[in-house]
């Protein structure tokens, strides 16, 4: 294993140009090629960035090859993942352009490979904290300072898109306590676990969701993505710039006990 980053972003393409002295790399692995996968500086410190959807937000939600991509990150020594989702808001108290650090989620996936496990030795991990601990609570501190209103405890709640949810989903997913609502956050954090990486997500707000409003169009998702991103850049720097370079959170150790 290469140790190139410590560090990655995944994020889409409103983050291009947060990296210094960015190069392309390709890596090849198991499950097929990665998305587009740059190295570069934030803060004097090597860090990788994965542009989920590929060059021109080419790759649907449903199709991104979730394992391939984490699976490259590993390679070359990523040991923190920093992930960043536009996500539409169930709870009503959520507004368009907060931003949310999610605590927990709910998969309803249907048709995505979520594990690296699929052979012996069969392997359960531990998801009692599915985002890691200690970059959340950098996360949310940070956000603080930069942003009017953050939500620090939520539950993601993920589907498979690419349409949108229907209103009748939406009343059932805040039934079942989902906060808010996207399309990538699964099998990314699960993965990542099974490779021991620290996994947590800062999303925003770019709508309410189906029911609460009359109408969903990409376009204002990308208008609400294009007025909040400078502080999620802003956060993102922050953040790169205060974790340690030591981990004190379970993740590292997420295959000690998970293994039959």
């Amino acid at each position: 294993m290469s140790r190139e980053a410590y560090v990655a972003i995944i994020g889409g393409t409103s983050l291009d140009g947060l990296l210094k002295n960015p190069r392309q790399i390709r890596i090849g692995t198991p499950y097929g090629f990665p998305s587009s996968l740059q190295i570069g500086e934030i803060e004097g410190k090597s860090v990788a960035f994965l542009l989920r959807h590929d060059v021109g937000h080419s790759v649907p939600p449903h199709k991104v090859n979730y394992r391939a991509n984490i699976c490259a990150l590993h390679e070359i020594g990523v040991e923190r993942i920093i992930a960043t989702n536009a996500v539409g808001a169930i709870n009503l108290d959520f507004k368009p352009g907060d931003s949310v650090v999610p605590h927990d989620l709910i998969d309803f996936t249907k048709r995505r490979y979520l594990t690296f496990y699929d052979e012996a030795p069969v392997t359960h991990i531990d998801f009692s904290q599915p985002y890691c601990p200690e970059i959340r609570k950098i996360l949310i501190e940070k956000s603080k300072e930069i942003t009017e209103r953050v939500l620090d405890s939520a539950v993601y709640v993920c589907t498979d898109g690419p349409r949108y949810e229907t209103p009748a989903e939406i009343h059932m997913f805040r039934k079942l306590g989902g906060d808010i609502v996207g399309m990538t956050g699964i099998p990314e954090a699960v993965l990542a676990r099974e490779l021991e990486i620290c996994y947590a997500t800062l999303c925003f707000v770019s709508n309410m969701a189906a029911g609460v409003q009359s109408k969903l169009t990409t376009k204002e998702v990308i208008e609400v993505s294009k007025s909040v991103m400078p502080k999620i850049q802003q956060t993102l720097i922050e953040v790169i710039r205060t974790l340690p370079r030591g981990r004190r959170c379970p993740c590292a150790g997420s295959l000690k006990e998970a293994r039959v």
